[in-house]
């Protein structure tokens, strides 16, 4: 009968310990809790690059083919690589930055995926 006393004292004071106000820790340094995938905000964002290495424009503009074609999204993602500023009259589009000027977003959307379809794909490294 003592020894059931004890184990359940044991384990009654280790639940209460666990429920600090403290974060866990390892060491001196706390314990890092990771934030799930697949969200919807990063389903609109481009593909992050690793640390030290930035992504070109190209491979930006690339990732964002990957969103459903000609929707909210995949135009979203095209102004967070490049961001829009729309002109009353827009030149014709040479590149795609000047895709950036067309006031439209269908036109836009349209311009933007002409000129990341026609990317050639780069080797992955």
């Amino acid at each position: 009968m003592r020894m059931i006393l004890a184990v359940a004292a044991v384990l009654y004071s280790a639940s209460a310990f666990a429920q600090t106000d403290k974060p866990p820790m390892v060491g001196d340094k706390p314990l890092v809790q990771v934030k799930p995938k697949g969200t919807k905000e990063a389903a609109a964002k481009p593909a992050a690059a690793p640390k030290g290495k930035p992504q070109s424009i190209a491979v930006r503009l690339q990732a964002c083919l990957d969103l459903d074609d000609g929707t909210k999204d995949r135009l979203n993602c095209y102004d967070a690589v490049i961001p829009p500023t729309p002109k009353p009259k827009p030149p014709k589009a040479k590149g795609v930055a000047d895709c950036r000027f067309l006031k439209e977003e269908d036109e836009r959307l349209a311009c933007f995926n002409g000129f990341a379809e026609s990317i050639p794909k780069l080797p992955k490294t």
